[in-house]
């Protein structure tokens, strides 16, 4: 019965231990300065060879605006930070060539169809399950590198969010 016991609990902590690591890589946040980003993901377009658009949500913990100027992305030759927005009856899609604008003490999100990031010129078409490496350029905060989770193409949010 003691060798039973020892085995349960051998077995619990095992699942906790593993349970800890799927929420540490579920979370997938990176935190620079003041802003702190969620899990950052990308889809390929449907139907488009080339194109595919990168997502996340960047939280501004801080006390000043701050700007999201750029974004890099492996494999992509171009990249613009895009806003979507209906006018009148027809959904209309702009570049912000000025960056997004990350107002303080917020929450910003970029998702399909609204803020999102355009990738361009991608050779490889990127694959469902594997993470490609960024660069995200801050006005004030700076660069951090990130992995972007690819989805499907046509999925509105990540796997593992």
């Amino acid at each position: 019965m003691k060798l039973l016991n020892q085995l349960a609990l051998a077995g619990a902590l095992t699942l906790g231990a593993v349970l800890a690591q799927v929420l540490e890589a579920d979370a997938h946040e990176i935190k620079l300065g003041a802003l702190v980003i969620h899990h950052p993901w990308l889809r390929p377009a449907p139907g488009a060879g080339g194109m595919a658009a990168a997502y996340t949500t960047i939280d501004n913990t801080g006390k000043e605006d701050d700007t999201l100027i750029s974004i890099t992305v492996e494999g992509s030759t171009t990249t613009q930070i895009h806003e979507m927005k209906m006018e009148g009856d027809v959904m209309k899609m702009n570049e912000l060539p000025d960056g997004l604008v990350l107002p303080a003490a917020k929450s910003t999100e970029l998702k399909p169809k609204s803020f999102h990031v355009m990738l361009m010129g991608i050779a490889t078409p990127f694959m469902e399950g594997e993470e490609v490496k960024g660069t995200m350029t801050f006005a004030k905060a700076g660069k951090v590198d990130v992995d972007f989770e690819v989805v499907a193409p046509g999925a509105d949010k990540p796997m593992k969010h």
